[in-house]
């Protein structure tokens, strides 16, 4: 009798991660954990004065484990027997200085608590100013290695991180051999092959994020590193020149994992990719429709036949390339450096007498003072909601920009600021929040508008993430914004998921990604279609929006 199989989708985000367990013929979801990096929590490598975000990885490898070894245990009888695959998705750019055997500076002697030798998490924004000398360069070479990346570099990409911490750390630059994207390190490191020359390179990443194109036979000229900055000479040797699809390959579990994590050697681990990417695959993306993850930031996904739009070039958005979100399908990427992020920095405004003055009183005791401390900080998201829903559209008269970590696309530039203009003296918290909410929805329609203003068309949205799944006034507001209904994808794990569905192909139980779709997806929870009237008054708001943006952009 033949055994069912299942696969694990390893899904690394920015607060912690997650591993699910899937059933390759039904799709059902039979176990999941999740692990909280305790580093992380503990704001350890962290300034964000500074913009400065960075993991270790030791919180990376404590997670693997724990959360692998925690989902077989609750999964049913004769799971772990018959894993057949893993595939693994991170945050991205989030890339790591390594050593000539591959390991991250952070795991060798002398660099272990030196922020620079961690991981530089994706929304570390201390490249700014060697992203501009990037797109400065870039402008002026004969050719544009940014033309595929929206033609505008990030600080929150490869080159422009690791030129950082190499100007700013020289015992980082004497010891780092080469950089290694996290997607890359963890599937290198269950398959003992972490040699930054041979170990396999996602697509994904480096075609979004590292400026690498088939048509520049890979990564970015040794002429264009070197006048970008003398420190980059002979680094590109040392990196890679190929680059693999997420149905690859990249080896099988070694005896040490195996035993580790209490499965086979027999598994075989998928070539990696980014989260959002892989999270459109589990949301069961399909040519032209929008897929969003809305979360702490959004990032837009949107896939289109080769023969098509393959040699159409899409202005200021995060890059387009060929096969990074379903292999055979040219993958475009858009998204906002500030999403849920922006409600939640809302959230620790209000909080400010909680835990200032609330937390210093002696009027009752400490145990009470803490729980009306967290009962009030865990009702303030769900009561601002509340009362702003009962709003009307522009009544405030509140206009507010959601840069308040800067603007990925379209156009990235993350040294822009948010800003809140409209306020007076009747101007409480619900109107500011929604406000707040609307810009964020504003936001993601300039990010459409740019996609088909450049010949791309739209044919729907599908929405994922926590607040697709957690805020009906925020989806609300979005499908009038954006004039058009939004599904939420079922699944409460959609990466982990698209991450479970590349394995299967990986280990050949399906012949491709569209097949694991079919077989494996979720289908839809809830669809919200936009409201006639809401629709014509949020064109006139989105007009001033986009005034406000340009005042504030240019003239602040």
């Amino acid at each position: 009798m033949q055994m069912t199989k299942y696969t694990i989708g390893l899904d690394y985000g920015s607060d912690s991660v997650r591993s699910l367990i899937v059933n390759v013929e039904t799709g059902e979801e039979v176990a999941s954990v999740v692990f909280n990096y305790p580093r992380w929590q503990k704001e350890m490598y962290c300034d964000s004065s500074k913009n400065q975000f960075r993991q270790h990885p030791k919180d990376y490898l404590e997670g693997l484990e724990y959360t692998i070894r925690e989902a077989l245990k609750q999964a049913p009888e004769g799971v772990a027997e018959n894993v057949v695959g893993i595939s693994v998705d991170t945050t991205g750019s989030t890339p790591v200085a390594v050593d000539e055997k591959g390991t991250p500076l952070s795991l060798t002697t002398g660099f272990e608590e030196n922020p620079n030798a961690m991981f530089v998490l994706w929304k570390d924004h201390t490249a700014v100013y060697e992203a501009e000398e990037i797109n400065k360069l870039a402008k002026k070479w004969d050719i544009d290695f940014t033309k595929f990346e929206g033609g505008i570099y990030s600080s929150e990409w490869f080159w422009a991180k690791l030129l950082h911490v190499i100007r700013e750390d020289a015992g980082v630059y004497r010891a780092a051999y080469s950089w290694v994207e996290h997607c890359d390190w963890i599937p290198a490191i269950l398959t003992g092959n972490t040699n930054p020359k041979t170990l396999k390179r996602s697509r994904c990443a480096a075609g979004h994020k590292a400026m690498w194109h088939e048509a520049f036979g890979g990564l970015p000229s040794e002429e264009f590193l070197t006048a970008l900055d003398p420190m980059l000479a002979g680094l590109k040797e040392r990196l890679f020149k190929e680059t693999f699809t997420c149905d690859v390959s990249a080896g099988t579990l070694t005896q040490e994992w195996a035993d580790k994590l209490g499965l086979s050697t027999n598994v075989v681990v998928g070539v990696g990719a980014f989260d959002a990417h892989l999270g459109a695959v589990g949301a069961e993306i399909e040519p032209y429709y929008l897929s969003k993850v809305m979360g702490t930031s959004t990032c837009d996904m949107l896939i289109a036949p080769m023969e098509e739009v393959g040699d159409k070039l899409v202005n200021g958005i995060c890059g387009q390339v060929d096969g990074s979100i379903v292999p055979g399908m040219l993958g475009l990427e858009a998204g906002q450096s500030a999403f849920g992020d922006i409600y939640a920095w809302f959230k620790r405004v209000l909080e400010w007498p909680l835990k200032n003055i609330l937390a210093e009183t002696e009027l009752v005791d400490s145990e009470t003072k803490q729980k009306l401390i967290d009962e009030t900080a865990d009702k303030i998201i769900a009561k601002l909601s509340e009362e702003a829903e009962k709003i009307p559209i522009d009544e405030s008269g509140i206009v507010a920009l959601d840069w308040m970590n800067g603007r990925r696309t379209p156009d990235a530039n993350q040294a822009l600021k948010g800003a809140i203009a409209g306020l007076n003296l009747g101007s409480d918290a619900p109107r500011i929040f929604r406000a707040l909410v609307e810009a964020t929805a504003f936001g993601s329609r300039a990010i459409n508008d740019r996609f088909i203003s450049e010949g791309v068309r739209i044919d729907g949205v599908i929405a994922l993430g926590g607040v697709a799944k957690k805020s009906p006034l925020v989806m609300q507001i979005v499908a009038d914004v954006l004039d058009m209904p939004i599904k939420v994808a079922r699944s409460e794990q959609a990466c982990a998921l698209g991450s479970a569905m590349a394995a299967a192909v990986v280990a050949g139980v399906y012949p491709n990604t569209s097949e694991a779709q079919k077989n494996m997806g979720g289908g839809v929870e809830k669809e919200y279609h936009p409201i006639p009237e809401n629709v014509e008054k949020y064109k006139v708001l989105y007009e001033r929006y986009k005034k406000f943006g340009k005042f504030i952009e240019f003239e602040y």
